[in-house]
């Protein structure tokens, strides 16, 4: 049961960040290959960073290349969709919402193949949620929205720490895939609804110049 929970939650996960990457690639202007691109390095970087650093091989898209197939056709049923969707913003932000949930999970699940300590499981969590979004706004020329005042990184630390506690209370795993999983895609799009930010440097910044 829990494979096949985790195998359709990664199916959605990479589907709805390729249609981000797209969207965003759709918002500068660039071609059907650039499009596919990007969306190929939203859905897959996030996972390549992790498996990289925790020394996991072969990667995920290497062992199986269909999964760049399926990112592909994400991308581009993405770029011709959205073409006809007036908020575009909208629907960025709601996939991009439930790729970061989905990843954040994924990828402290298999945090804890390699570690035991709940800060490395959790710090798993969050790379594979984040680095794929963190990729795509390089890709597109703008800061990435972790490192803005968007609460991002944060939401993915919120969902994998609660993940990870509920299974440290013997929560069964589907339960907690699932409420981890929710209250992450919750909490990413009620900050954005509500406008929950952090303060930047240049809300804290002094009026006159520095000398």
């Amino acid at each position: 049961m829990k494979t096949e929970i985790f195998y359709a939650l990664y199916l959605i996960a990479i589907v709805t960040e390729a249609m981000s990457g797209a969207i965003m690639g759709m918002q500068r202007g660039m071609d059907r290959f650039g499009l596919a691109f990007v969306g190929m390095v939203t859905a897959l970087g996030g996972g390549t960073i992790r498996d990289v650093l925790f020394g996991r091989h072969p990667l995920v898209w290497i062992a199986h290349p269909e999964y760049l197939l399926l990112t592909l056709g994400a991308a581009t049923l993405a770029s011709i969709v959205a073409r006809h969707i007036h908020r575009l913003r909208m629907t960025f932000i709601t996939v991009d919402a439930i790729g970061l949930a989905g990843f954040t999970i994924l990828g402290c699940d298999i945090g804890m193949t390699v570690s035991t300590s709940p800060v490395i499981v959790v710090l798993a969590g969050v790379l594979t949620g984040i680095g794929g979004g963190m990729l795509r706004d390089l890709l597109c020329g703008q800061v990435p929205l972790v490192l803005r005042r968007e609460m991002y990184a944060s939401v993915a630390c919120i969902a994998g720490a609660m993940y990870v506690a509920m299974l440290h209370f013997g929560v069964p795993n589907g339960v907690a895939t699932g409420v981890g999983f929710v209250v992450g895609f919750v909490i990413r799009m009620l900050a954005v609804w509500f406008g929950w930010r952090f303060r930047t440097f240049e809300d804290e910044a002094p009026s006159e110049p520095l000398h």
